[in-house]
């Protein structure tokens, strides 16, 4: 099968031609003749997806992840790991049962394990976290967690008693670890990335503020060329002269998340500033949507509304280049979730597609081969 494409994003530069598919890996690329239009770049990995399409995962039922997955993919995605927020100890055993149940039936998107974001946070930066589900860290308590064998990705706040010792532990057994709602000043976060943390959760939000006496994580983070820094392009968590600002320090090794919660989905959600709000659960947490914001009741922001593919152009207007926008929506990320194979474009690798307009919308997506979108 042949995509009709003008050109195909391929190793950071751009093939003028077609691309072929067969028995759902690429075969080859810059074929011609070229299609009329549309850029095929790498299917979009978000290693942060609380919610999309009107479901929150952490209340999701099989048939929940299918309206998820479905969401997903017109936005270009094509894996993904669904993300639960810090909820009472009692509540994670459901949502990781229907996580698990469906990893192993979604064929629209591929489920990397789930993404747990807490409960071992920082008290003071709860950020949309409910106060109450934070914990210390506590080796049996993530055990039994671990033990549905899902979780493959824990962001955790390093400062707290135990925390360093857990994070080795989890790099030990292969997990993504992750520092994030955090006070951490530098020394410490360079003592949890020395233990295996290998990334930052939405640098600058929820964490101690960078500044030019006190780095804190975020600037050890950005100082350090072995650690992944995620953000969240969406116009509202970073001013653009700071994302631009870190597009530049971390050049290589950012990775754009969505963090996104059951209110977005496909379309531009930030449009219609004056509509009405909408209002929607983050776990256990009340949420109103105005226009492109998520906020609690208190004003706190909560998660985001944006797409993937409205974050990769949203970075290129804070002055990346194509390239590097796509590779923080998919190279990025599927390494960090340790999917090399993943997040490229390439003959003999896995046919997860996202294929752009001229104005870098999607208009269709594969993942394995298969089209799991059509505008």
């Amino acid at each position: 099968m042949r995509l009709g494409v003008r050109e195909a994003l391929v190793g950071g530069g751009l093939v003028h031609g077609d691309v072929a598919v067969e028995d759902g890996v690429v075969v080859d690329v810059g074929l011609a003749p070229a299609g009329r239009g549309g850029l095929a770049v790498p299917g979009f990995v978000d290693v942060q997806v609380n919610g999309f399409g009107g479901v929150d995962a952490a209340a999701a039922d099989l048939d929940g992840y299918r309206t998820m997955a479905a969401a997903l993919a017109r936005t270009g995605v094509t894996a993904f790991r669904p993300t639960l927020v810090s909820l009472p100890v009692g509540r994670y055993a459901a949502p990781l049962a229907a996580a698990a149940a469906a990893q192993r039936e979604l064929r629209e998107v591929r489920l990397l394990g789930v993404h747990l974001e807490g409960p071992f946070l920082a008290p003071g930066r709860p950020g949309a976290h409910d106060p109450a589900n934070l914990r210390d860290p506590d080796a049996d308590l993530l055990d039994r967690l671990l033990a549905a064998g899902l979780v493959s990705h824990v962001t955790l706040a390093p400062e707290l008693p135990g925390a360093l010792d857990l994070i080795a532990d989890l790099a030990r057994r292969g997990l993504t670890v992750s520092c994030g709602h955090t006070d951490a000043d530098a020394a410490t976060a360079h003592a949890a990335f020395d233990r295996g943390a290998r990334a930052v959760t939405h640098l600058f939000n929820a964490m101690r503020p960078l500044g030019h006496r006190d780095p804190g994580i975020a600037g050890a983070a950005l100082a350090r060329p072995d650690v992944v820094v995620t953000v969240i392009a969406d116009g509202v968590h970073l001013a653009g002269d700071v994302l631009a600002v870190v597009a530049r320090a971390a050049h290589g090794r950012l990775a754009l998340i969505t963090d996104a919660i059951a209110a977005a989905g496909p379309g531009d959600r930030s449009a219609g500033a004056g509509a009405e709000p909408r209002t929607v659960l983050l776990g256990d947490r009340i949420v109103e949507v105005r226009g492109a914001v998520a906020r609690l009741v208190d004003g706190t922001i909560a998660g985001s509304v944006v797409t993937m593919d409205r974050a990769v152009r949203t970075l290129i207007a804070a002055g990346a280049s194509l390239a590097e926008a796509v590779g923080a929506a998919t190279a990025v990320p599927a390494a960090l979730a340790g999917r090399p194979d993943l997040g490229t474009l390439a003959p003999g690798t896995p046919a997860d597609i996202a294929v752009l307009d001229d104005g870098l919308h999607v208009c269709r997506t594969l993942a394995g081969g298969r089209e799991t979108h059509a505008a």
